[in-house]
């Protein structure tokens, strides 16, 4: 079994593949999807997803935004960095330095999961300046029970071991057990869906990149922050999720002064995966209330020609 993903072989039939580049910026080879026209929109999926992950939302939306949807670092076709670049604050440092090279001010941050941390973090850090994000069941407190005490530390000891990356990759080579364990979120997704996360479970690399940024992830000082978030705050939960609980997003409404909750109570964690059309028509009234652009706009070719790319 190869440790890393090959686009040749794993990503021959990849949602979207004619969208997709690969960027060298700072030294990380990225995987970087580039769709549709009109304002910037920059989508960021969550720990162990990649760029696939929003293929359902894309038609909702390509028609009026340009798309930016990245694979994290250490995740999917993009490159894993060194440690210090699987924390939040250097996932978010990387993220503004792809942004910087593109050239584009993203209008809209939509993030699902760890990906709404990374989005609100790169704000707060002034890498990327959105007029609105949309957390999408985001994980965005930290575990307050003693399994969020032990979380960290068990993933830094699977994480440093090199053959724990090989048996989960083995495991997750069982469609069967992927398939429990995306339902253990408490989503409902098609034979497809589960098909192209199997595809990624069982390459070692990007088990390895999931477990690294568990491990370095440290949401204490990102939380005491919070209020510092300038830019509105959609916080779309499901009412099924089994990972983040509902709650968390009306604790972190109260911490985040133009913060509001929009609730899907038939969803569970990967409600973007789920109901496309009610996420979308949400991101469509952010949007909406924010306000246009101004006369600019971007295209996905226009953005791609500022990129150093190879199919």
């Amino acid at each position: 079994m190869s440790n890393e993903l090959s686009w040749a072989r794993d990503g021959r039939n990849w949602p979207n593949r004619d969208a997709s580049c690969f960027p060298e910026i700072n030294g990380l080879r990225w995987h970087v999807q580039i769709i549709g026209s009109g304002p910037a929109m920059l989508l960021v999926h969550g720990t162990g997803a990649s760029t696939h992950s929003w293929r359902r939302l894309v038609p909702h939306l390509a028609s009026k935004f340009t798309l930016i949807i990245p694979d994290l670092p250490g995740h999917g076709f993009t490159e894993m960095p060194a440690t210090s670049g699987m924390t939040l604050p250097g996932m978010a440092s990387r993220l503004g330095s792809l942004i910087e090279r593109l050239g584009v001010k993203p209008h809209i941050a939509v993030g699902h999961s760890a990906g709404a941390a990374v989005l609100v973090q790169a704000s707060i850090d002034g890498r990327i300046a959105p007029k609105a994000i949309l957390s999408i069941n985001g994980a965005l407190l930290p575990f307050g029970s003693w399994v969020g005490q032990m979380f960290a530390p068990i993933a830094k000891i699977m994480a440093a071991a090199p053959f724990v990356a090989d048996v989960m990759a083995w495991r997750g080579a069982n469609r069967a057990a992927v398939e429990r364990v995306l339902a253990g979120t408490g989503s409902h997704l098609s034979p497809e869906d589960i098909d192209l996360y199997a595809r990624l479970f069982r390459a070692p690399g990007h088990v390895a990149g999931a477990l690294a940024m568990m491990s370095n992830w440290d949401l204490k000082p990102f939380a005491v922050r919070l209020p510092r978030l300038d830019a509105p705050l959609w916080l779309i939960t499901g009412g099924n999720d089994r990972a983040i609980p509902p709650s968390s997003a009306i604790e972190v409404a109260a911490r985040v002064p133009r913060a509001k909750v929009v609730n899907l109570p038939h969803t569970g964690h990967l409600a973007h995966e789920e109901a496309p059309q009610a996420v979308a028509d949400i991101i469509l009234a952010a949007a909406e209330e924010v306000g246009p652009t101004g006369p600019t706009s971007e295209t996905a070719e226009i953005l791609k020609s500022r990129l150093a790319s190879e199919r």
